[in-house]
């Protein structure tokens, strides 16, 4: 609710001032342009979407989801001891993960949804330390491939959408260690608090 009021806020003080300005023709001239290129990118990012869409349900019909899935659970155990006999929350959140590492992010929010609805039946009404982790882990995610930025890169015109890789590589490589950093130091001084 907040985020759309100061969306509209900004959206009618920068038409007001626009107006006031003498601008009014370049301020419509922009808003139609801005409506067209928002379309077009759309187009752009949702077939990137369905094709990479398509890979991770190729990946999960031939097996290749599951070996991967088995590939990080001794690391997703380590993360989440609660629920490392949960065979069904663990796979959730190893599609979540899997997702997220091929740059899915709207393929990885509903996996991880599913996950943090099982992990709270555990808890209801309190966000557990695994339930922080996952919301920390999910927001930060390393990507291999970060195809929704590259739709982007390619729907503005970049010729080499994917050249980005090493900086993404490093900058996710590093939330996700601090992420969980900070969620560990913060689980102790909240039980230690107690």
């Amino acid at each position: 609710m907040a985020m759309t009021v100061i969306w509209t806020g900004m959206v009618v003080i920068s038409v007001v001032y626009g107006l006031l300005a003498g601008n009014g023709a370049a301020v419509a001239a922009a808003a139609v342009e801005g409506a067209a290129a928002a379309v077009e990118l759309c187009i752009t990012m949702a077939g990137v979407m369905c094709l990479w869409m398509g890979v991770m349900e190729v990946m999960k019909r031939c097996g290749l989801a599951e070996k991967l899935s088995q590939l990080l659970r001794p690391i997703l155990c380590r993360l989440y001891p609660d629920f490392r006999k949960d065979r069904e929350t663990m796979d959730a959140i190893s599609a979540n993960v899997s997702a997220n590492l091929l740059g899915l992010g709207n393929a990885a929010t509903p996996l991880g949804i599913q996950a943090a609805r099982r992990m709270a039946r555990k808890t209801p009404g309190v966000a557990s330390d695994s339930l922080c982790m996952l919301v920390v882990c999910n927001t930060a995610s390393i990507q291999l491939l970060p195809t929704t930025v590259a739709a982007v890169r390619q729907g503005a015109g970049c010729a080499t959408p994917f050249d980005i890789l090493p900086a993404v590589w490093l900058a996710s490589a590093v939330s996700v260690t601090v992420g969980i950093l900070a969620a560990k130091v913060m689980a102790r001084a909240w039980r230690a608090g107690k």
